[in-house]
């Protein structure tokens, strides 16, 4: 199964999208919202429904953790304007996320509503702790003093259930709100009720509600069995809950904050605004005169100055001075990498030691920090495979509990013939019956996964990619550009004619190998330009894939560059030892081969340490390479690897995944050219090298930021680590919903602490995805 099969099969969307019209190509869209409102599963299930059903949608999809909309429309039938239109009559906000916008940090304030709330309840409180005490229900409020604090929480403070209520009501589909409002305000009219009829009022006869003052304050709380403590304390623990878990998963899970805090809102600008001056060798950066300014000011082209403890604030080139940069949180890479003139810096980076002064090529949205945070967004508001069944129950979940509810009112009742028993179990199955746990479990894991994966230098082009990476047993490398540095070198030649000159054949092979970016092209390359021989006009190129490439050369004709077969070379039987390890590059003008020239291509520091800990971990490491035989054989035995081949092309390594993947394996390949990506395509998942081909990281699952291989080891580490705590918080909901039901209805929890228990699970759910941001590779 090929990745960009499993990240379109989301089933959901294929069942809304049956019965319409495919959307061209060239209309399709992509947009990403942030929601406001949605305070359960249902929530999210019941935007995607709507949307999803609507003729210009292909696909959306809503991440209730991380509060995004991920929508794929035709753009000749909508707009972002209409979708968050859309959204607005389900209930909630959807605000577009432009491209020139980087989500916004997440607000630390205390909701006013919440510490009303709780206000209100310290009476309640002090009550119940002297109930705690044995001194029974004299410590608790008068009644008239429950039923206004009651009223003022359930009236008022507890609007936003309310709205959220009824607007999932009219969606379609109920939400935890729906459940929450049903117990509570059950709870409060039948205490109201209880507490009037003790006062002698009949709500049929107006003329009773003539009460004095005294009437009204004369009931003992003891006397009188009313529960407005309860209905109090459900909407009191549900609300911090919710305040936790908005808490928890935009400061604790969410890494996007994190990225946003590393750019500085300040920056010194080159007053002059003469980049040539900070150019110049003898100026020192002492003459040169720098202004503080804010960021949003910066053009692109203005030099910035970066001092040691600072933070460079956009991408750049270094224009004068010197120091080293820690620039781990794009390519993980702990160790900082010195920067002189004429090197890249990147937006975010630490200026550990020295001080730099670059001139901007990329600011705000077209950093590669702001490529990463949206990317990051995107990945992270989209769905695993796991999700799916947390989607299907909660679809149905909350109609289900209020038939619970209302089953097992009516049996208590019938059994005991005690209606306030009657009621109060009824909603603590209301109560306990919290979808949040449920729909919680797999997005905040992911949240959390796909930040520790960034921070190690490894994103993950969605949920689906970072399950699946949890999930391989095989890890197929290439060889060169991946296990090797990809910067081969010719170090020898062989002519078919001692009276052919090494450096003309060199020439014929590096004008036709400049249209070519493979590192052993780009190696031939080089070794021309280092003997300064100047490259002859080569058109009509044509690449063979895994072969090697042809081209017409002026004044030659037909020129073949590639293995000595594409080439018709036919090779000695016995080699000198250096061309059995070498990879050999090959020459022929007009169909007559020249001479060929061998290749040496060093292994890096990092692979042998990462085939190491892949094996550790239980791992099949196989290498497959279009090199010959002998060579990948040679690195194979440097790295311990059992399985290896080579003259693979790229039909060969796609065919032999295949094969492996028939047989129950799922396989995690690596690579970084053009002749990857086919096996990349069918690789159950798939890791791009940092400086691979566009085609190589379009194929990919997943891209490494950095330059050291182990970050293949971290990735797959990660993604199993994120796939073990999407289970656990899977069965600890289901558990907890399974074990809760059945107490509640027994009567074995009362209202309170079932909205305790509730609130309990969804935050549960969410420290154990905490934990995962602590994980050690």
């Amino acid at each position: 199964m090929s990745t960009s099969q499993a990240t379109n099969n989301d089933n959901n969307n294929q069942n809304n999208a049956k019965n319409k019209p495919p959307i061209a190509t060239e209309n399709l869209a992509k947009a990403q919202f942030q929601v406001e409102g949605m305070s359960c599963q249902a929530c999210a299930t019941r935007i995607e429904k709507v949307l999803n059903k609507k003729p210009a949608i292909a696909s959306a999809s809503v991440s209730f953790a991380g509060e995004t909309l991920n929508v794929s429309y035709d753009a000749s039938q909508s707009n972002a304007a209409q979708i968050s239109e859309w959204v607005s009559k389900t209930g909630f906000t959807a605000v577009p996320m432009t491209d020139n916008q980087i989500p916004q940090a997440a607000d630390k304030s205390m909701d006013w509503r919440l510490v009303l709330i709780w206000i209100c309840m310290i009476p309640f409180l002090i009550g119940m702790a002297g109930m705690m005490l044995g001194q029974g229900m004299s410590w608790m409020p008068a009644l008239w003093i429950q039923f206004l604090l009651a009223t003022f929480v359930q009236l008022g403070l507890a609007g936003p259930f309310y709205r959220s209520a009824w607007a999932s009501i009219k969606g379609g589909l109920a939400n935890m709100d729906v459940l929450v409002v049903i117990g509570t305000v059950t709870i409060w009219a039948y205490s109201t009720y209880i507490w009037l009829e003790s006062l002698g009022v009949n709500l049929l006869d107006s003329s009773s509600f003539a009460l004095s003052w005294s009437e009204i304050t004369s009931h003992s709380a003891a006397h009188v069995p009313v529960y407005f403590e309860a209905g109090v304390m459900i909407i009191a623990f549900v609300k911090l809950g919710k305040y936790l878990e908005q808490r928890t998963k935009k400061h604790s899970l969410n890494s996007i904050n994190l990225l946003l805090e590393l750019t500085p809102t300040t920056v010194e600008r080159l007053v002059t605004g003469k980049p040539q001056q900070a150019i110049q060798p003898e100026t020192r950066d002492a003459e040169l005169s720098f202004e503080q300014v804010n960021l949003n000011e910066v053009q692109q082209g203005d030099v910035l100055r970066a001092k040691q403890g600072s933070r460079v604030a956009t991408d750049g080139i270094v224009i004068s001075g010197e120091g080293w940069c820690d620039e781990s949180h794009l390519t993980g890479e702990s160790v900082p990498v010195t920067k002189n003139k004429g090197d890249k810096v990147l937006a975010g980076a630490m200026v550990e030691n020295g001080s730099l002064n670059y001139q901007v090529t990329a600011k705000g949205s077209d950093t590669q920090l702001s490529d990463m945070v949206k990317a990051l967004s995107e990945a992270q508001g989209s769905k695993a495979d796991l999700a799916r069944l947390a989607d299907k129950v909660a679809a149905v979940f909350v109609p289900v509990v209020v038939l619970i509810a209302l089953v097992t009112f009516g049996l208590t009742l019938s059994i005991t013939g005690a209606m306030d028993k009657a009621i109060l179990h009824a909603v603590s199955v209301l109560v306990i019956a919290c979808p949040c746990a449920l729909g919680l479990a797999t997005p905040a894991a992911i949240m959390a996964g796909m930040g520790v994966a960034a921070r190690h230098g490894v994103w993950f082009k969605d949920a689906q990619s970072l399950e699946m990476a949890g999930s391989v047993d095989t890890v197929v490398f290439d060889k060169t550009g991946t296990l090797t540095k990809g910067k081969p070198h010719i170090v020898d030649s062989m002519m078919v004619n001692k009276a052919i000159k090494a450096d003309d054949v060199l020439q014929l092979a590096a004008s036709v190998e400049a249209h070519v970016s493979h590192p052993l092209a780009t190696a031939v390359v080089n070794a021309a330009q280092v003997k300064n021989i100047p490259l002859l006009v080569a058109d009509k190129v044509d690449v063979v894939s895994g072969l090697g490439v042809k081209a017409v050369v002026e004044g030659f004709g037909e020129v073949k560059v590639g293995t000595p077969e594409f080439v018709g070379l036919k090779l000695p039987k016995t080699l000198p030892k250096v061309w059995q390890i070498a990879s050999t590059i090959a020459v022929s003008v007009e169909g007559m081969p020249l001479g060929m020239f061998a290749l040496a291509d060093e292994l890096k520091e990092e692979s042998l340490q990462a085939v190491k800990a892949l094996k550790q971990d239980g791992l099949e490491v196989v290498l497959l390479s279009g090199d010959k035989p002998s060579v990948v054989q040679q690195v194979a035995d440097d790295l311990d690897i059992q399985v290896a081949h080579g003259h693979f092309k790229p039909r060969d390594k796609a065919q032999w995944i295949e094969a492996h993947q028939a047989v129950g394996h799922k396989v995690a390949m690596v690579g970084d050219g053009v002749n990857d990506a086919p096996a990349m395509a069918t690789a159950y998942a798939s890791f791009a090298m940092l400086e691979g081909t566009e085609v190589a990281k379009h194929s990919a699952s997943a891209r490494l930021m950095g330059d050291s291989i182990m970050q293949v080891h971290s990735g797959v580490d990660i993604a199993k680590a994120t796939v073990r705590n999407i289970k656990q918080n899977l069965f600890f909901a289901f558990v907890y919903n399974c074990l809760g039901i059945p107490l509640a209805a027994f009567g074995l929890l009362n209202p309170m602490i079932a909205a305790a228990a509730m609130a309990l699970s969804s935050i549960s759910v969410l420290m154990n995805a905490l934990r995962l941001t602590r994980h050690k590779v």
